[in-house]
């Protein structure tokens, strides 16, 4: 396959940026990220800090994504039992007032700093920055048309975070993110990253 020269500009200076502003972000949040482990710890702790969790990535890789756990330890095994309950169609899962979200969980959520970990899966090359959010099925659920998401790394955050949320169908999330993303430009991602900040400031993050 040939690479054009600005494609291949493109993906240095974001790899370049991924690399930049992760490892700053770790330096200047480490106060905020060891009192969030402190909590989480009291509230929960014999489960551990953090959640792993298999996700899907660029060309479907599936990769071990990082969380601040907001759960109780068996919420995974709960998830087949509640899906019935679920506020959006499979293959995505998503309950209003979720049982299985502890008192921390539910605030971390909220305001997304459970998604901070994440950080270390840009820093070693898992995700970027600015991409489609990996799923958490694999890409045998997809449909054909939806698999061109499969073809940029999946991102800390996305168009799903700043202009759809909860109100996108996993459909409507593969046009917005294709969409975007067909036409590459570092300026646009930048920008969406800061408006991200916005939406974090506003917490309108998932409970």
């Amino acid at each position: 396959m040939i690479v054009r020269q600005g494609e291949r500009t493109y993906w240095f200076v974001k790899r370049a940026l991924d690399v930049l502003l992760s490892s700053l972000a770790l330096i200047l949040l480490l106060p905020l990220l060891a009192v969030i482990a402190g909590l989480v710890k009291l509230d929960h702790g014999e489960a551990g800090v953090l959640f792993r969790q298999t996700r899907t990535g660029r060309a479907g890789r599936r990769f071990e994504l990082l969380k601040f756990r907001t759960m109780l330890p068996q919420a995974e095994a709960l998830k087949e039992q509640l899906r019935s309950l679920s506020s959006v169609p499979w293959p995505d899962f998503r309950l209003e007032g979720d049982p299985r979200v502890t008192r921390i969980g539910r605030f971390l959520r909220k305001t997304s700093l459970d998604e901070l970990p994440q950080l270390l899966n840009v820093l070693r090359g898992d995700m970027t920055l600015v991409g489609p959010r990996p799923t958490s099925f694999d890409s045998s659920t997809y449909a054909l048309w939806q698999t061109e998401r499969l073809e940029y790394p999946p991102g800390l955050t996305g168009p799903w975070q700043v202009w759809g949320r909860d109100r996108m169908d996993f459909d409507e999330r593969c046009r917005l993110d294709i969409a975007f993303f067909r036409r590459r430009s570092i300026v646009a991602e930048l920008g969406l990253l800061a408006a991200t900040v916005l939406v974090l400031f506003r917490g309108t993050g998932s409970a």
